[in-house]
């Protein structure tokens, strides 16, 4: 940010930025880490709740800095980790699908439930990886040199190591070839991946598990049949979307330089 931003702009920021997208919020903080000006516009548009909190927290760290580090509770910090975020949405998507595997075992003359679900099963964890608003060090993560693709193809991997051995159990329990679900997941994650290049990750995995359901799974479902594009004919298709929509992840992430204001991650 090249010149002062507005006095609304920083009352906007101070208030939470729940109407600034991330990038001007990113541009917004470096400016006023060199301008005491506007950091003294910034600590007039905070509110007295906030003033009085921030004059605590720095009381805090000022005592901590007095008394030295303490002892450090490994507890505590594997609760705060992004394994701590992201198992209750490995949990729902692990009850999820045994509920579906359930449904079909009882219902059999329905459309397999296990394969309507599958594509869409592991955009929930995916989702909460990347998800700003769940992750309370994103500011630490978004500026960390390997933030971009490394980090981002490691915590999706975790996410479908988690997923993936739940959709087997189900998928051998119903009886489907690995290929009917293996590669619409793929497929999905690559999407999810692809999209939040443009409108982030948590917002794409929403939009497609949302499309999904309404285009899919809801009529298969009204009509009792299962759709041509989760039948064995349609695997050829699956394999080469998931291959194109690796390589647009792939291309996206090497155009974006690694730097916390336009990075791949945290849109």
């Amino acid at each position: 940010m090249t010149t002062h931003p507005t006095p609304t702009l920083i009352s906007q920021y101070a208030s939470g930025g729940a109407d600034v997208d991330d990038t001007t919020i990113w541009a917004v903080e470096a400016h006023l880490e060199g301008c005491a000006a506007c950091r003294a516009v910034l600590t007039d548009a905070a509110d007295p709740g906030t003033r009085d909190l921030l004059d605590r927290v720095a009381d805090g760290i000022a005592s901590g800095i007095a008394t030295g580090p303490g002892p450090i509770r490994r507890r505590r910090l594997l609760r705060t980790g992004v394994a701590a975020r992201v198992l209750p949405w490995l949990v729902t998507a692990t009850g999820l699908m045994l509920a579906a595997a359930l449904f079909e075992w009882t219902f059999d003359s329905l459309p397999s439930l296990v394969l309507l679900i599958a594509p869409v099963a592991p955009l929930l964890p995916v989702a909460a990886v990347w998800s700003r608003r769940l992750d309370p060090a994103w500011e630490l993560t978004a500026t960390m040199p390997r933030t971009g693709l490394p980090l981002l193809m490691r915590r999706t991997l975790g996410v479908l190591s988690a997923v993936i051995p739940v959709l087997a159990v189900a998928g051998w329990f119903t009886g489907h070839s690995p290929g009917l679900w293996l590669l619409p997941v793929l497929g999905f994650t690559a999407g999810a991946l692809a999209l939040g290049t443009v409108v982030g990750v948590d917002r794409a995995a929403l939009a497609l598990a949302v499309a999904w359901s309404a285009g899919v799974v809801v009529p298969s479902l009204a009509d009792g049949h299962l759709p041509a594009i989760l039948t064995g004919g349609s695997l050829p298709g699956w394999a080469l979307t998931t291959v194109a929509l690796t390589a647009v992840v792939l291309v996206q992430a090497r155009r974006r330089p690694h730097d916390p204001h336009q990075s791949l991650l945290h849109r």
